[in-house]
């Protein structure tokens, strides 16, 4: 079987695209978009993995490029404050994108079923130098502190220790394959995720939600298993009769099992976003600033390795590949 060429993998998004946009719940009110988001989303994808992550320089590439901007959808040249503007929007739509993606491909194969997902928070570095949180707390900015990302915060990571950026929060299946993702600043926090989420993923098609001891919420674990999804966590600091009960819980073989995989799982899909957005370096640092800006750069990280992905199991590449998307691209 042959290997997909840059235009199979526009080819393909934009076929997902279409799909959907006919039940795409953001719609659009007022005068109609003269840039359509199927057109952004594509154009975008591709600027991401050619590593061009200014705006001034995107609208320089679709200026040098009118074929290409044509062949994408564009029927004029958008100016560089509408790319930055419509870039900024797009994070809402990403998402939902993202989700729909998952349910498409759910019964395509075991890797992408939802029987059994799991959550976690990967941090990534701030542009720029770091605000000390003294000086963050009391909105002071050093006279010599340029180019400072004001947005965001600081998180402690198990690796890089305190890191002054923003967290990327992603639920993915038992292969790795990506199926929500929610994007914010450093310092929020697993629970909050997950109350946004909550809706999404008591929709979804979900047995077991397994996460690390952040996400251990013993009135969400009771709520879930009414909904008839099990929320398994370490729960290492859960005391009294509750916590022992959903110790013993836990210690079943298949329920540990569960928990022991959780690594093996979730580390590699953070370590495929970050190849494939190219923040593999300095602790993941970011190549752009505001909270507006990184909160789509990071979704479209994951909308990036689901097309990765998706296209190796059509092609019989194997699974948790990105080279190849990223060499027809560069």
């Amino acid at each position: 079987m042959p290997y997909p060429n840059q235009e199979d993998y526009i080819t393909f998004l934009f076929q997902l695209l279409d799909k959907f946009g006919s039940q795409e719940k953001t719609k659009n009110v007022g005068h109609p978009l003269v840039y359509q988001n199927r057109s952004l989303i594509c154009f975008f994808a591709i600027m991401i993995l050619k590593r061009c992550f200014a705006f001034k320089a995107m609208h320089r590439w679709l200026s040098s490029h009118y074929e290409e901007a044509k062949k994408l959808g564009f029927a004029k040249i958008p100016k560089r404050a509408t790319i930055s503007r419509r870039y900024k929007a797009l994070y809402i739509v990403i998402q939902q994108f993202v989700h729909f993606i998952s349910d498409w491909a759910s019964p395509l194969g075991e890797e992408f079923s939802t029987e059994i997902v799991y959550e976690d928070k990967s941090l990534f570095k701030a542009r720029g130098p770091v605000w000390h949180k003294n000086d963050m707390q009391n909105n002071h900015i050093p006279e010599k502190l340029r180019d400072l990302d004001t947005d965001a915060t600081w998180s402690k990571s198990a690796y890089h220790g305190w890191v002054f950026g923003y967290g990327l929060h992603t639920t993915c299946t038992s292969s790795g394959f990506p199926i929500m993702l929610e994007a914010d600043t450093a310092s929020v926090n697993e629970q909050e995720i997950m109350d946004r989420k909550e809706e999404d993923i008591l929709s979804a098609n979900i047995g077991y939600l397994v996460g690390d001891d952040g996400y251990t919420n013993f009135q969400r674990t009771k709520e879930y298993a009414q909904e008839g999804l099990l929320l398994v966590t370490p729960a290492l600091h859960a005391n009294g009769k509750e916590g022992q009960s959903y110790h013993q819980f836990i210690e079943q073989p298949f329920i540990k099992s569960l928990l022991q995989k959780r690594k093996i799982v979730i580390e590699p899909l953070f370590d495929l976003v970050s190849g494939l957005l190219g923040t593999e370096s300095n602790h993941k640092q970011l190549p752009l600033k505001g909270k507006l800006n990184v909160r789509s750069f990071l979704s479209f990280g994951v909308l990036l390795t689901q097309l990765a992905l998706l296209m190796n199991s059509v092609y019989g590449l194997p699974f948790h590949n990105i080279s190849h998307l990223l060499t027809v691209f560069l």
